[in-house]
């Protein structure tokens, strides 16, 4: 005879996911609706000034999905990132007492936004060039840019090739070696994002050496 009440298995209510995974599953959603496209740029738009998920989440599922157009999702993502970073580029030059700070401020990256601001007037073109290899969150750059008043074109064309290169290495390694790279992709991003800075690194002191 039964005496009604639940085992252990029974008696566990599934646990409720956080609101931050919430937000990945939905944008990675995105990737199996018609509107996946249009979806990563408008992320790549955001991420790099308000936003906090990176758009690499969505970027790989649809690269994933469809291999062979790894490479043109590749360019929209560094086309809607590039536009977002100039918007976080006027949030500091133009809004950051009014927006710009209360960003910094929920991202807790004051301390890393004053480090970022040490790094342009140390060597401008290695602080962007290795902005989307950091684990600093882009609009941590974007916004520090505008606050600490770098020069606008070298901003846009230096943040453009360093997210084209960080983009189309993850669309890339999709696009020759197929779905299967993925998992590679997922845990070993970060080391091929030290190789990728160290090199750039080591390329400018090659440059300074030489001349």
């Amino acid at each position: 005879m039964a005496d009604g009440s639940a085992g252990p298995a029974a008696s566990r209510t599934p646990r409720r996911k956080g609101w931050v995974r919430s937000v990945y599953d939905w944008v990675l959603g995105w990737a199996d609706s018609p509107f996946g496209v249009a979806a990563l740029f408008v992320l790549a738009v955001v991420e790099a000034s308000v936003f906090f998920v990176p758009p690499d989440v969505l970027l790989i599922a649809l690269c994933v999905g469809r291999p062979r157009r790894s490479l043109y999702f590749a360019g929209i993502c560094t086309v809607g990132s590039v536009l977002g970073g100039i918007g976080g580029y006027l949030i500091g030059y133009q809004l950051y007492d009014l927006i710009g700070r209360s960003i910094i401020e929920f991202y807790n990256a004051t301390e890393a936004f004053q480090r970022v601001g040490d790094l342009y007037r140390a060597n401008l073109v290695l602080a962007l060039g290795t902005a989307g290899f950091t684990p600093i969150p882009y609009k941590v750059f974007t916004i520090a840019a505008g606050a600490f008043a770098v020069p606008f074109l070298p901003f846009v064309v230096i943040s453009a090739a360093s997210r084209a290169a960080r983009f189309f290495l993850v669309a890339g390694l999709i696009r020759v070696w197929g779905p299967q790279i993925r998992d590679f992709i997922d845990r070993y991003f970060n080391l091929l994002s030290v190789v990728f800075v160290v090199a750039l690194i080591l390329g400018f002191l090659l440059l300074r050496y030489v001349h």
